[in-house]
């Protein structure tokens, strides 16, 4: 079954072009989820096919087949693509690869520096670190080792909500805490990293995080509708503020310090998320989760299938112990 080898690339495509309408149409709960994995899977199925079939076009170079005792002329007996384009395929495989791990690193540098602040924080009886600043804002910092989770409030944000708006924000910020919703939200980005096409999903992938969140709230203080008047009312206090401060360039992720891993209940498409708390509740959508999770078995039986290719072309290619010395005998 030959069509298994491309089956990661046509699900790269698919999940390219169909994964924002996935992850919207999903509940945020299964979408902040399912879509993440979904996304790393075909990423590294991608990945696996690009290389396959670069390693393919290396292993023709003939010191390389020399090396690995391959026949140069039987790894390109019947080859279904030209030399170069699988050598094109090797080089993107590498680019990609880089990126992936030009993005794990800032990663783990943004975890680190959450993990220093997170320490330097010391929470209120009621676990809520409140912190003096203008500009109203509320985020998370994720829980790691050696260091725990903190929800972080503004003293201007306090200001602007009353008592039962105030209740909403920490519920959603707990939320993120107990989902740990930045783990998701990271593979998101590294998948996105190393497979562009993927960009707009992981861009899904927050708003599903965010809306997330929201849905949890309104489970906790019992109201939709006061949950989005108190995301309505901190997005607009927010923006009144910066507006004073003159800061139209605020990045999204809490006041200046705060590490990008930091997940804002003031942030992320506000009035779309209102606007989904004043409608119904999400209902169960198992017919397109059944189909991502059938996206991603075929991806993974994809990518199989080239590595097992990959081993078969080089067994066939192998050359006679006899044929590797310097002068080989005559029929090698």
């Amino acid at each position: 079954m030959a069509w298994l080898v491309w089956s990661p690339l046509v699900a790269n495509l698919v999940l390219g072009l169909l994964g924002p309408w996935i992850a919207r149409t999903l509940p945020p709960w299964a979408a902040a989820r399912l879509v993440p994995i979904a996304m790393v899977v075909v990423a590294l199925g991608t990945g696996t096919v690009l290389t396959t079939l670069g390693f393919l076009s290396f292993a023709q170079v003939p010191e390389v087949a020399l090396l690995g005792s391959w026949s140069v002329g039987r790894l390109g007996h019947e080859q279904p693509w030209p030399v170069a384009a699988e050598a094109v395929a090797g080089i993107c495989a590498a680019v990609l690869l880089a990126a992936g791990l030009n993005t794990t690193v800032r990663v783990v540098r943004d975890l680190v520096r959450a993990a220093g602040t997170a320490r330097r924080l010391v929470p209120g009886p009621d676990g809520v670190v409140i912190v003096p600043d203008a500009i109203p804002d509320a985020y998370t910092l994720p829980a790691l080792p050696g260091s725990p989770a903190r929800v972080v409030v503004t003293s201007a944000l306090l200001s602007a909500l009353d008592g039962d708006e105030r209740r909403v924000v920490f519920a959603h910020e707990a939320a993120h805490v107990s989902g740990r919703h930045h783990v998701y939200v990271q593979l998101a980005q590294l998948a996105s990293a190393a497979n562009p096409l993927l960009r707009p999903t992981a861009q899904a992938v927050w708003f599903a995080v965010e809306r997330a969140a929201d849905e949890a709230a309104a489970r906790e203080v019992g109201s939709r509708h006061l949950v989005a008047r108190a995301l309505a009312r901190a997005a607009l206090a927010k923006a009144a503020a910066l507006r004073v401060a003159g800061d139209t360039d605020d990045p999204g992720h809490g006041p200046t310090g705060v590490s990008p891993v930091s997940l804002a209940a003031t942030d992320g498409q506000v009035a779309q998320r209102a606007a989904a708390l004043l409608a119904p509740a999400p209902r169960p959508r198992r017919a397109i989760a059944v189909g991502l999770l059938l996206l991603t078995t075929i991806t993974l039986v994809g990518a199989s299938a080239a590595v097992d290719q990959l081993d078969d072309r080089l067994d066939q290619a192998a050359m006679p112990p006899a044929c590797t010395v310097p002068n080989p005998p005559r029929g090698c």
